[in-house]
């Protein structure tokens, strides 16, 4: 089975907090280029921007604005070879769209696992509402265009993440494994970080999507039947 991954668009209302960063024509034809390649295409989390409404509190009505201003992508991710999970921007997508935590799928006898990935992240299991204020706030500073001190924000929270590519030292792609090792899956497919990466850990492999947020189009291809897993940074 051919699979692509993409995660962490963010996409929002169009607003000045909106960081999707893309023409919605021109990522509609990544989409079809997607979909003339693979044969399924798993949405990775964070697809959608819901922590950032002007005034707080509102998840539900800033889901709906996000799609609501994104139409055509929208209409692309109901086709039945899409499969949505949720992250922790777009959690209440799980409860609105019926979108799940993880898909774990089986294909030429190996068996993936997917998942965003911000359930390793102990601020958002212990403090979530503390983590979502964060991110409410760095849409204000985007809105009055504060882009240095928002950059400052965003790596500090790459920093608390511990999302790196030495895999000694990374304690994300230590969780991913783990979980993988929880699951009986051989590979272990991520978003969250932003940071793209394909790492193999004994005899399972770690692969994260990066992000397709602010004009990137990162993704992964998978082919089960040959056994190649890439990362893309282009297409």
């Amino acid at each position: 089975m051919r699979i692509a991954v993409i995660s962490d668009l963010h996409l929002g209302r169009r607003d000045a907090a909106d960081h999707f960063g893309h023409d919605d024509s021109g990522f509609l034809r990544f989409l079809r280029f997607l979909e003339g390649n693979f044969e399924r295409i798993v949405l990775l989390g964070d697809i959608y921007e819901t922590l950032t409404p002007r005034t707080p509190g509102r998840k539900v009505a800033e889901l709906m604005a996000a799609r609501a201003a994104h139409p055509e992508i929208v209409r692309r991710f109901e086709l039945p070879r899409y499969h949505y999970i949720h992250g922790n921007h777009d959690l209440v997508a799980g409860t609105v769209l019926g979108a799940p935590e993880q898909l774990i799928l089986e294909a030429d006898g190996v068996r993936l696992l997917f998942t965003h990935g911000h359930h390793h992240d102990w601020m958002i299991r212990k403090a979530r509402l503390l983590s979502e204020a964060a991110v409410w706030a760095g849409a204000w500073l985007r809105r009055m265009r504060l882009r240095a001190m928002f950059r400052w924000f965003q790596a500090l929270d790459l920093k608390i993440t511990n999302a790196l590519p030495d895999p000694e030292r990374c304690t994300f792609q230590r969780w991913a494994v783990a979980r993988a090792n929880a699951h009986h899956a051989d590979i272990v497919v991520t978003g969250h970080t932003h940071l793209g990466l394909k790492v193999e850990h004994g005899s399972k492999l770690f692969l994260n999507s990066g992000t397709c947020s602010e004009g990137q189009f990162s993704f992964l291809s998978l082919d089960t039947r040959t056994a190649n897993y890439s990362l893309h940074t282009s297409w």
